[in-house]
């Protein structure tokens, strides 16, 4: 196991606080509200068409931190690993969540791994614990959304859960979809920087989708939302997919995209900034916060009808993350 942490998970993930060979890390922080997040991944295949279930981790791990208006630092792993695991897969998921970490400007600076019988782990799980920094003065919550507050929505949805899906299945379709997983935090640092208190609540909407994420914040925020089917940006191919397979993109899930609930007078601002980020160059402003006692999140069709975005009781897709 030795060999294995410092052969393999070190030279992956190396830092300053690796090197220490140490069962804790200790780290300094500037003064500020910090931010603790912890997750885990059991996603299914462990390798699908825009990642693995290592640079899943990482991005997912920061996204959950960002969401709060927070700047990413650290973030520890633990991994449980199935008798018989083939080393070369765990390296490359090792050096795609060191690659990831730095790309994001994050250290992986803690960890734990264990190996459990075959049969009792389906290949490869991962927990993650992330740690950030607020800027002062930012208080991003789900029960702060008002009425009148405009939804922006990052980019196009269900890219992830439609890679999972079709890669589960061994789909093969003309046009091949990639997931979407992407680190948010410098997308969310633009648009804090444009909208400043003006933005109320940011999540990241993936598993049940964009409907799991609105349906949340209206019932923390005792209010409803309004949405416009026809500015809700959807991939083709993600769409024909959907069709195929009985799914609706508002439900399926995303691991690079971002929905923010915006002061309407700080609103254009902060569109105009994700639109001039790569991650945000398919944002679109998608709907409105409203008085509803039921906290119903309503969609008006492309046929001019509206309809109820519900909850989904059960998962559409499990082991999506």
């Amino acid at each position: 196991m030795a060999q294995l942490i410092s052969g393999l998970f070190h030279q992956a993930f190396g830092n300053e606080w690796l090197a220490r060979c140490n069962d804790q890390s200790a780290f300094d922080v500037a003064a500020g509200r910090m931010v603790m997040t912890t997750d885990g991944y059991v996603v299914s295949p462990l390798f699908f068409p825009g990642g693995n279930i290592g640079s899943l981790a990482v991005h997912g791990t920061i996204n959950d931190v960002a969401m709060s208006g927070a700047r990413p630092l650290y973030l520890s792993a633990s991994f449980i690993i199935e008798e018989g695991f083939r080393l070369s897969d765990l390296k490359a998921v090792a050096d795609s969540m060191g690659t990831a970490a730095r790309g994001a400007g994050v250290y992986i600076i803690a960890g734990d791994t264990k190996v459990v019988e075959r049969g009792k782990a389906d290949g490869l799980f991962i927990s993650t614990t992330g740690i950030g920094l607020v800027a002062g003065g930012l208080d991003l919550s789900a029960d702060k959304a008002r009425v009148g507050d405009r939804v922006l929505l990052s980019g196009s949805l269900g890219d992830h859960g439609v890679a999972i899906m079709s890669k589960r299945q061994n789909a093969a379709f003309q046009t091949e979809i990639v997931s979407d997983s992407a680190a948010l935090h410098n997308l969310v640092a633009v648009m804090v920087a444009a909208g400043g208190g003006g933005i109320r609540v940011m999540r990241d909407p993936t598993r049940g989708g964009l409907a799991a994420a609105l349906n949340e914040i209206a019932h923390q925020s005792d209010l409803g939302f309004h949405l416009q089917e026809s500015t809700i940006p959807v991939k083709p191919a993600v769409a024909a997919t959907c069709e195929l397979l009985g799914l609706d993109p508002i439900h399926v899930a995303n691991e690079g995209k971002l929905v923010a609930i915006v002061a309407p007078d700080s609103a254009d601002g902060v569109l105009a900034a994700m639109k001039a980020h790569p991650l945000g160059s398919d944002a679109a402003d998608i709907g409105e916060a409203v008085a509803d006692d039921q906290k119903f999140v309503q969609m008006g069709t492309d046929f001019g009808g509206r309809r109820i975005v519900d909850w989904l009781w059960g998962e559409q897709l499990p082991r999506i993350c």
